[in-house]
């Protein structure tokens, strides 16, 4: 039986072909692969590259800002923005995994990705992926220090310690695809080659398998669950411990302020986190090809696109920051002119 906690749909039909090619073979017949994505007529895929083209563009410009907006205020430059502009620069780096191709493939007849490119998309990815969710535990860390042992957050939170999370935010998760991946790369393909999906994603690869893969499915899942949970359930104690100390404050505005950082931080998790548990942990969803490539869709561009928007609406340094940003580009393109 397939495994409930699974990257995606892992099991997949035995045909006669597997009987033809051993286990052990990793010599792969496929040079490259066809990605479907969304079937429609010539005019549903314009209008679909028109809408996923703002929503990419518009994805990037948030995140830039606030990239920006940290690197150039000084009085962003504590912990707690440093994260910020670090976390906004992987959504940059996480939904350019993926739309890039998309959109191209909306616009082409082949749809074909090398074998290569096929590879290096699904690796690149999961561990940006992966970053994600050691980020948001990074920021929950944050958020707990500051709030709960607000005495001595200067002393634990020191310049050396934030460097370490930072670094270790963004390598964590290439070191734990490393092995999956290396694992998915010597899984026998010899045709179709046929993609139902708008990337490599886990699950449809391994259906295209000739032979049995019981190692690199129990790996891939054990990697997927371990990741998963262990971040989520951090995240969500962080803030349960953050919502007690704060209902402990007397109402005023450290409170309000309090609360209005964790609930942006706490939005931007459920946003990532629901989709990417209805997509993994629930069985449901890996039974049609058509909601798994749109609740895929929705965890790989929602988070990007909505957290420029969760973070500077309910924040005033980030708004006055951003606005020194959009103020500094217009001088400049009236300095040109």
């Amino acid at each position: 039986p397939c495994p409930v906690l699974t990257f995606s749909n892992f099991c997949h039909p035995m045909s006669s072909r597997l009987m033809n090619v051993s286990s052990r073979e990793t010599t792969h017949s496929v040079t490259h692969f066809i990605l479907l994505g969304f079937p429609s007529s010539p005019e549903m895929q314009l209008l679909y590259f028109g809408l996923f083209s703002a929503a990419y563009i518009l994805t990037l410009m948030g995140n830039t800002a606030i990239v920006c907006a940290v690197r150039w205020d000084q009085r962003l430059h504590t912990p707690m923005y440093i994260f910020l502009g670090n976390f906004s620069f992987l959504e940059i780096c996480y939904v350019t995994t993926t739309i890039p191709n998309m959109l191209a493939n909306f616009l082409s007849s082949s749809k074909s990705i090398s074998f290569v490119s096929c590879f290096a998309q699904f690796y690149f990815f999961f561990s940006f992926g992966c970053d994600e969710g050691f980020y948001l535990c990074i920021m929950a860390f944050d958020r707990y220090l500051a709030i709960c042992r607000p005495l001595h957050y200067p002393r634990i939170m020191t310049k050396e310690l934030y460097t370490g999370l930072v670094t270790f935010g963004w390598s964590c998760g290439f070191l734990s695809i490393l092995m999956p991946a290396v694992l998915m790369s010597r899984v026998p393909f010899c045709g179709p080659n046929v993609i139902d999906h708008f990337f490599c994603d886990l699950g449809p690869l391994l259906a295209l398998s000739c032979a049995p893969v019981p190692k690199t499915t129990l790996t891939c899942a054990t990697v997927s669950s371990l990741i998963i949970f262990i971040t989520f359930l951090y995240i969500l104690g962080s803030y349960t411990l953050v919502l007690r100390a704060v209902l402990r404050v007397p109402a005023g505005s450290g409170r309000n302020k309090a609360f209005s950082t964790c609930a942006s931080h706490f939005l931007v998790v459920s946003l990532f986190y629901g989709s990417v548990m209805v997509m993994y942990v629930s069985p449901g969803s890996r039974s049609h090809p058509g909601t798994q490539k749109f609740v895929t869709l929705f965890y790989c561009m929602a988070t990007p696109f909505f957290n420029p928007l969760i973070y500077s609406l309910r924040n005033k340094d980030m708004k006055d920051a951003l606005k020194k940003v959009l103020c500094a580009s217009e001088i400049s393109k009236n300095t040109e002119k």
